[in-house]
């Protein structure tokens, strides 16, 4: 079996069943419709409500089981140290827990697979609106290519951080992905050399750029600003993609576009971004406040279930808690703190509740908020030498949950102090949203060991083949240029 194959039928019928629902319904259209058989590459792109399908169906493509619907954001944190696993079950991430994954694990394939599926549609929809130009007015076309743009830089991050070395490790001279940048309905092209790291981050830059340039400064309600990017999402992202390259005064320029110089910090254009004032909140009742800047919308028709979804790895299923050892035990993350109300205790184990809904698990999945661009534009700061405005961004997050906490001077009088409390907070504020291992693949640190007396996953350290996922078989297997 041809994986690019199957991707291409699934993501083909999955595009006109989306755009199926946005269809205008106008007298002719009742009277003599268009068999949905006759939906074809042919004339999916022949009207403004098919095209507004087509892009919501390459943001769908985003919230695939094994991709930001929930499996890609878990594995950014069973990687790390902070969790620990009691029941060994291969179907609910324990090979990437215990870094036993190889080229066939479910994980590195289907994970593979939903991210260049996504990749492939936005491909496809870049083509497919310019070849049908003039369908949407040329402002509207800019913008939706620049979602496009945005959806695929966000999903090739995924992949480039998971699957190669870090950036930091050779500025990214290590081979990296197959960088597809033209659709594929067919397997004429399925054979392409892998980029280097460094070309991939290229690429996705370009793509941000060019998405910033694109996108609206802002959407018409919160929901659709949560949901769909525009200007401030595009440059958000970029604050993570150059932290992740250690590019750190690109980090602070692109963060001062959209953190004000002095707090309370806010967005001073577009959507107005900041810290919402109860973190309970953004996780429990608003998924649209302004600090959401960017999430998966989980529907009753539109959600990851069953071992698929945070809310039921976390806090339902019981098979992750809080390593003592870990983040939790911290002494600095007091019993005060607001945060630490999102879990739950069962015969001594404390279990995420961050993702509380129950089934059919409808919380919003967070991919930024801007929590984190407080902590990227912090870490970068302290780097540079900037120790005020560090030690401002992250005095910030902590006093929204913990208003009545002061840093002791030992954890912010030098820069290689305010640094590890930075990175404490970015534990302490993210966890359970997928950070971690990034967080330590690119500061080359080695992944802490972790367990219990009964299961226990080794400390993998930079030099090891298990330090990233593997090539998935179904890759190597169908694409010959990776043997060149």
């Amino acid at each position: 079996m041809n994986m690019k194959k199957l991707i291409n039928k699934n993501i083909l019928l999955c595009l006109i069943g989306l755009f199926l629902a946005f269809s205008a319904c106008n007298e002719d259209e009742l009277l003599y419709p268009t068999p949905q058989t006759n939906l074809t590459e042919a004339n999916i792109f022949d009207t403004p409500e098919r095209v507004l399908g087509l892009v919501n169906g390459v943001y769908n493509g985003l919230k695939a089981n094994y991709f930001y619907g929930g499996r890609y954001v878990m594995y950014g944190d069973f990687r790390g140290e902070d969790f620990v696993n009691v029941t060994n079950n291969i179907f609910t991430g324990y090979d990437t827990w215990s870094h036993t994954v190889n080229s066939n694990s479910n994980e590195v394939e289907i994970l593979w697979r939903d991210a260049y599926a996504t990749i492939n549609s936005a491909n496809f929809f870049i083509e497919g609106i310019r070849a049908n130009s003039g369908v949407v007015s040329e402002e509207l076309e800019n913008q939706y290519i620049a979602e496009a743009k945005f959806v695929r830089a966000l999903s090739y991050f995924a992949l480039i951080t998971l699957y190669a070395r870090p950036f930091t490790e050779d500025q990214g001279a290590s081979p990296g992905l197959p960088l597809r940048l033209q659709s594929e309905t067919d397997t004429e092209n399925n054979d392409l050399a892998r980029s280097t790291v460094a070309q991939v981050y290229a690429q996705i830059l370009i793509d941000l750029n060019e998405a910033e340039a694109g996108l609206p400064e802002t959407r018409p309600s919160p929901l659709l600003n949560t949901t769909r990017a525009h200007k401030n999402t595009a440059i958000a992202l970029k604050t993570r993609v150059y932290l992740t390259m250690g590019d750190y005064a690109n980090v602070i320029s692109e963060a001062q576009k959209i953190v004000s110089e002095s707090s309370p910090f806010s967005a001073p254009s577009g959507v107005a971004h900041e810290l919402h004032g109860d973190v309970m909140e953004v996780f429990r009742t608003n998924y649209t406040s302004a600090e959401s800047i960017f999430s998966m919308p989980m529907t009753e028709l539109s959600s990851a279930t069953g071992q698929s979804s945070l809310g039921f790895i976390y806090n339902i299923s019981a098979e992750y808690y809080m390593n003592q050892e870990g983040i939790w035990g911290n002494p600095e993350w007091r019993s005060e703190d607001a945060r630490k109300g999102m879990f739950r205790v069962n015969n001594g184990r404390y279990f995420m509740t961050k993702y509380a809904k129950p089934a059919p698990f409808l919380d919003f999945v967070p991919v930024i908020r801007y929590a984190e661009v407080l902590l990227n534009y912090a870490e970068a700061a302290a780097l540079t030498g900037d120790l005020p405005k560090a030690f401002a961004l992250l005095e910030e997050v902590r006093q929204r949950s913990d208003p009545d906490y002061s840093f002791p001077a030992s954890a912010v009088s030098s820069a290689d102090a305010l640094v590890e409390s930075i990175l404490t907070e970015r534990r302490i504020e993210l966890i359970g949203e997928g950070f971690r291992s990034n967080d330590l693949l690119r500061k080359m640190e080695t992944i802490p060991a972790k367990g219990s007396s009964s299961l226990f996953a080794p400390a993998i350290t930079p030099n090891q083949t298990e330090y990233t996922f593997p090539m998935p078989n179904l890759e190597i297997l169908n694409n010959k240029a990776l043997m060149n």
